[in-house]
C-alpha cells in the first residue's frame, strides 16, 4: 500500500471490503481470506498473492511447532 501511496480507506473502496476487515488482514489477525478478496486486493495493488502472504507454522505455548 505504501508503494502505491494508498490508504486503507481507499483500498477498502476499491475492493469492496470494510476498513475493519482490511485492518484485520493487514495486522495478521485474520484467520482466513476469500480468494475473491485476495484477487481484488492484488488487482488494486497491482501485485501477486505471494507479495502479500507468507507461511508461518503454528506454535504451542512453549514455542514448539505444531504438526
Amino acid at each position: 500500500m505504501s508503494e502505491k501511496e494508498m490508504t486503507l480507506t481507499e483500498l477498502s473502496k476499491r475492493v469492496g471490503v470494510s476498513v475493519v476487515n482490511l485492518s484485520l488482514l493487514k495486522n495478521n489477525h485474520a484467520k482466513a481470506i476469500r480468494f475473491s478478496t485476495l484477487e481484488a486486493i492484488c488487482d488494486a495493488l497491482e501485485c501477486q498473492p505471494g507479495d502479500l502472504l507468507s507461511f508461518q507454522p503454528e506454535v504451542n505455548a512453549i514455542g514448539e511447532e505444531l504438526t
